[in-house]
Formats: structure tokens, C-alpha cells, sequence
């Protein structure tokens, strides 16, 4: 019987290790599992952020093309604005006047003025528009306040020099004269006025 005991306590002790190894392949295994889902993990976090790190520079790129030549063009409007005065002083020179070719020379300068708009344009860039317009901080810029009968507070009566877009980009403020409320005592100086 001792045999038999010995049998079975070799046998039990066998059933032990095996099942201890199994439970060790199992530890193993969840291990195995938990590190691929672990990896599993890691790789899709990575995968997303290169996804998103392309989309920056895809954007990046974008701006550059779209936006690069943003300071040219806005040196370049300079160009502009010299010719709109040139040609306003060779209109207004009283000796130029007389000259029998000035209209030619004019309309050269309007062609190369139109054909520099034209350049613009084809850029994406173009002139705000200030004629009947509510003043808007974003796109105009009060060079002063007049009292104005004939408008509403806060219209632009005048543009002093042009503003101009580059696409939804804000290239320059056009410069304006906006009217203003008038003031109590001058109301009351323009009643009496008229009581008078």
C-alpha cells in the first residue's frame, strides 16, 4: 500500500506540475496578449499622430504658397498708390495742363495702373470696398469723424487711401472718414438758428 500511496503521490504531485505549468503558460500567455494589445496601442497612437503631423505640413505648405508673397504683395501696393497720385497731380498741375500730350501720357499710366489691378486679381488679391458702408474695425481703419446730416452714425463718407484683401487675409486697412454723432450743443446752436 505504501507503493500505492507512493503512486499516488507521485501521480498528484505530477497533476501539480503540470498544472502549475499550465497556469504558468497562462500567465504567459495573458502577458502575450496584454503586450500585443499593449502594442496594439502604441501603433495606433502612433500611426495617428504621423496622420496628424502630415496634415500640419499639408497646411503648412498650403500657407506658404497661398501666403508667402504676402509681403511682396503688400510693398507692391505702394506701386499702386503712386500712379492714383500721379496721375492726380498731372491733372491738377496747372502748366501740365497746357501740354497738348498730357492726355496721352494719362492714359498710359491708367493702362499700367489696370494692368497692375489686373496682376492683383489674378492673386487673389482685391480693393475693399468702402463706398456705402457701415464702418467695420476689420477691414477699415478711421483716419477721422465728421458730422455728416446726410448719413447715419458709424457710415464711411470717405476713403482716404484703399484697403485690400489677399484672399480672406487682411492685406491692408483701407483708411476712412467715418460720421459721427453730432453733439448736443451744436444741435442746439443749429435750432436756434433756425428759430432765428
Amino acid at each position: 500500500m505504501s507503493e500505492n500511496n507512493q503512486k499516488k503521490s507521485e501521480t498528484s504531485e505530477e497533476n501539480k506540475d503540470s498544472e502549475d505549468k499550465l497556469q504558468a503558460e497562462k500567465k504567459v500567455e495573458k502577458t502575450l496578449e496584454e503586450r500585443l494589445v499593449e502594442s496594439e496601442d502604441k501603433l495606433l497612437r502612433s500611426l495617428a499622430e504621423i496622420e496628424n503631423q502630415r496634415r500640419r505640413f499639408e497646411k503648412e505648405i498650403r500657407d506658404a504658397f497661398e501666403f508667402g508673397s504676402f509681403n511682396f504683395a503688400k510693398e507692391s501696393l505702394a506701386i499702386l498708390d503712386n500712379l492714383g497720385r500721379a496721375k492726380l497731380a498731372i491733372k491738377n498741375d496747372d502748366t501740365l495742363k497746357e501740354n497738348k500730350d498730357i492726355d496721352k501720357f494719362l492714359s498710359n499710366l491708367t493702362i499700367i495702373e489696370k494692368d497692375l489691378s489686373s496682376i492683383f486679381e489674378k492673386n487673389r488679391i482685391t480693393k475693399i470696398n468702402t463706398n456705402n458702408k457701415k464702418f467695420d474695425p476689420n477691414i477699415h481703419q478711421a483716419m477721422s469723424e465728421i458730422e455728416d446730416k446726410n448719413t447715419e452714425v458709424g457710415d464711411v463718407i470717405q476713403e482716404i487711401q484703399a484697403g485690400y484683401m489677399m484672399g480672406e487675409r487682411l492685406l491692408r486697412p483701407a483708411l476712412v472718414t467715418v460720421a459721427k454723432k453730432k453733439t448736443e450743443e451744436k444741435e442746439k446752436k443749429e435750432e436756434k438758428k433756425q428759430d432765428k
